[in-house]
């Protein structure tokens, strides 16, 4: 554009998501007028909101003294400060939501499917809060997985897992129902947006190799009688790169099922639990969390 032509600007700075370090700058910064409990721990705040700029951190502590006020509490707790997060990352609690007995179990099941996936994996971050309270538009519940550290690269073995992640919850469905449900939507456009970036942009199939095309997204056209941006490869490699991400789909679907099949009792005590408590976090959660793990580790064929 001309606004940007060679003289005009001559140093540009690019203002990137802050780390682990910056977000707790920052929180210290939006946490000075306010009085902190003794449990709250800003570090650990910075480190269970990855991706957050300093705008998210802003609404994440004023939402946090909203709810103490409300409480009538002397001081914000980390309570409070777990439920702003929760509302910034998925919003509002939706209480008045009717949710029938059937779906409530549905919900459970498929949330319990992603936790036990994640727990039984190595390269995948730990799970911090299992949930099937509504929140938002569409959300129905949610599990809440805390990265360790800030990440700038991950291996293919690391994106399988976070493959296997999100097909846990379909998978579940359909070893405890024997069908599936729409709840899985957004899992799997992610699975698949996932996979295919894994094929043609991290060069990370078999049956394409060392090759990265970019994505071809369908930008929009204006004035829509121009013809529309073609994809910078032939319809023999579109169908290819489809076949590879269907694949990659099938294989890690194939693995999930298996963890699932291993552990059905476990499967079928966390998704009960959250029928009744409606949030797993903390010791409890953890506890559950390490049978999963030792259960397929110690599978038969896995040692």
């Amino acid at each position: 554009p001309a606004l940007l032509r060679p003289g005009r600007f001559d140093r540009q700075v690019l203002v990137d998501r802050p780390d682990i370090n910056g977000r707790e700058a920052i929180l210290r910064i939006h946490a000075r007028g306010l009085v902190l409990g003794p449990d709250v721990d800003l570090h650990l705040i910075a480190a269970r909101t990855p991706g957050f700029v300093g705008a998210d951190l802003a609404n994440v502590m004023n939402e946090a003294a909203l709810l103490a006020a409300r409480q009538g509490r002397d001081a914000v707790g980390m309570a409070e400060i777990e439920e702003a997060i929760d509302r910034v990352v998925e919003g509002l609690q939706k209480k008045q939501r009717v949710i029938s007995a059937r779906e409530k179990e549905i919900i459970a099941t498929h949330e319990a499917g992603h936790a036990l996936v994640a727990a039984s994996l190595p390269h995948t971050d730990p799970v911090h809060r299992i949930s099937i309270i509504p929140r938002g538009i569409a959300a129905l519940g949610h599990t809440m997985q805390l990265p360790t550290e800030d990440r700038y690269l991950l291996t293919r073995t690391e994106l399988l897992a976070r493959l296997a992640v999100l097909l846990g919850g379909r998978t579940a469905e359909e070893l405890v129902f024997g069908d599936c449900s729409t709840g899985a939507q957004d899992d799997l456009q992610r699975a698949t947006e996932l996979a295919r970036s894994m094929v043609a942009e991290f060069g990370m199939s078999r049956g394409l190799g060392l090759m990265s095309f970019g994505l071809h997204r369908g930008a929009a056209v204006w004035p829509p009688y121009l013809p529309a941006e073609q994809p910078p490869y032939s319809e023999e490699t579109a169908r290819t790169i489809d076949q590879e991400v269907g694949l990659l789909l099938t294989e890690t679907h194939k693995l999930v099922r298996e963890i699932l099949a291993q552990q059905q009792g476990l499967l079928a005590e966390v998704a009960a639990r959250l029928q009744e408590r409606e949030v797993l976090e903390g010791d409890e959660l953890r506890a559950l969390l390490a049978r999963a793990r030792r259960d397929w580790e110690g599978a038969p064929g896995r040692a």
